[in-house]
């Protein structure tokens, strides 16, 4: 999803921050910065939620993240363009612990169904007004 992510944010004037522990290719573009945090569980996730704010994006399909940043009163999307809220966020949660639960019990579960072109378009349509909400916040 990042080449969508920066298409988007170009054509919005957003700011980028890809945050990792490793060395990541981004485009050579003002708009996007790089952030190499040190390598451990969870340093990345705690650069971006200790940064997140209500006027941020955050975009993860990790849903503890996911959580802190929405109390943080970020807009927070998953790459099938789902918006994480302080309404949803919860069940996911707690549906997410559950199936952790079972798979370490011996379960078997499935995983998510494949990523698909429809997920793409949700995902662009959900940054897209994101964006556009925060746009007009500011002004």
């Amino acid at each position: 999803m990042k080449e969508e992510v920066y298409k988007v944010a170009a054509r919005k004037g957003a700011r980028v921050f890809v945050v990792s522990n490793s060395f990541m290719q981004v485009p050579r573009a003002d708009f996007v910065e790089r952030v190499i945090v040190p390598a451990g569980p969870d340093v990345a996730d705690d650069w971006i939620a200790e940064r997140a704010t209500p006027h941020t994006v955050v975009v993860t399909q990790d849903l503890p993240l996911a959580d802190r940043c929405v109390k943080k009163g970020a807009r927070v999307l998953s790459p099938k363009g789902q918006e994480w809220t302080p309404q949803n966020i919860g069940s996911a949660l707690a549906t997410r612990n559950l199936m952790t639960d079972l798979r370490s019990a011996g379960e078997t579960t499935s995983g998510p169904p494949p990523f698909g072109p429809r997920d793409r378009s949700a995902f662009l349509s959900a940054l897209d007004l994101a964006l556009t909400r925060l746009s007009r916040e500011r002004k």
